[in-house]
């Protein structure tokens, strides 16, 4: 795995707490275990407490108290750097705790202030359980919604703005059109401002964050065979093609609406950089199957960078030391790699 050095990254990442009953502690331990030597330096906003007893369980040293993002460049490899918040309820392992959600909250609203401040280069997230947050009072579908809403912090944030969800795993980039909501939503989703919105952040992003000066996007049709003509229905004639060809017209490189059953295939991925998916399943689905463990949740048109793991909280797990870091180490590197992009562009 490579991890890009370059001046954006004399900054260190930011790497939020998550929900402390759930596996982010153990992942969080275990891919500073296998990350500090590298070269590579992040740090946690998180509960001192809990991190130390996820370390000890690798038999790994406590983790460094820090006051300021800076101090922890030097120090990395000696131990995993903590800006510390301090959970007032105890955590037990598998059981979420409402009461602990302000924290969850004020770690993911810290990191974003560090990178609109010049203090991180990058956010990565580890899970958070919605249920729990919900309970707390939590206005937001997820993540991805609520640091869209953090996003207004940044003054003279510009279009094509997001936040739009990628999944990136197994060679594929698929960023979805529809998110959270129940499927039979989805066609009245299906719109020409959000779908052009989404066409032309998928694109701005394949361009600055990925380093592809011309990309290939395939466009996902809604309907089985994408609509057979219109026999299975109009919203690829109507709405998708449509736009489509707008944007072509315009200089971006997207197909009409393709049939999603076998757009892909491992020859047909070859024909495109990224994928723009009608519905949550349509695009995580071939992602998992292809990189189950590996995958990443990038947000795109943000005015900061953010990826997470492309998995949940894995209550069942926790507290096990069995939890696998592979994704949240892809997510660092993920992060890493589109700051350096970002920076060079």
């Amino acid at each position: 795995m490579t991890f890009a050095q370059n001046p954006a990254h004399t900054l260190p990442i930011a790497l939020t707490m998550g929900d402390p009953a759930g596996i982010a502690p153990e992942i969080t331990a275990a891919a500073w275990q296998q990350l500090r030597d590298t070269g590579f330096v992040f740090f946690l906003i998180g509960d001192l407490q809990i991190t130390a007893q996820a370390l000890s369980r690798f038999n790994l040293p406590p983790p460094i108290s820090i006051n300021d993002p800076g101090q922890c460049i030097d120090s990395f490899a000696d131990g995993l750097p903590v800006l510390p918040l301090h959970l007032t309820n105890a955590v037990i392992p598998g059981a979420t705790d409402p009461k602990n959600s302000q924290m969850v909250i004020q770690s993911i609203s810290m990191a974003v202030d560090f990178c609109k401040n010049g203090q991180a280069s990058a956010i990565v997230t580890n899970p958070i359980s919605k249920t729990s947050l919900y309970q707390a009072g939590f206005a937001h579908p997820g993540h991805t919604e609520f640091l869209g809403k953090l996003a207004s912090r940044f003054p003279g944030w510009s279009q094509p703005r997001g936040p739009i969800m990628m999944l990136h795993g197994g060679g594929l980039r698929v960023a979805l059109a529809t998110v959270h909501c129940a499927l039979h939503e989805v066609p009245k989703l299906i719109n020409q401002g959000r779908i052009v919105n989404s066409l032309q952040v998928l694109h701005a992003s394949l361009r600055h964050d990925f380093a592809i000066a011309d990309p290939k996007i395939a466009l996902c049709g809604l309907n089985p065979h994408a609509g057979e003509d219109g026999a299975l229905g109009n919203e690829e004639q109507n709405i998708l093609n449509p736009i489509a060809a707008d944007l072509r017209n315009q200089g971006l490189q997207i197909t009409d609406a393709l049939p999603a059953d076998a757009l892909f295939r491992e020859d047909a991925r070859k024909q495109y950089d990224g994928v723009l998916a009608m519905y949550h399943d349509q695009g995580l689905i071939p992602v998992k199957t292809l990189d189950f463990h590996g995958g990443t949740n990038i947000t795109l048109g943000l005015p900061f960078v953010r990826v997470s793991p492309d998995h949940g909280t894995g209550f069942d797990i926790a507290g096990k030391g069995i939890a696998r870091a592979d994704s949240l180490i892809a997510a660092l590197s993920m992060a890493s790699n589109i700051a350096h992009n970002r920076a060079r562009s």
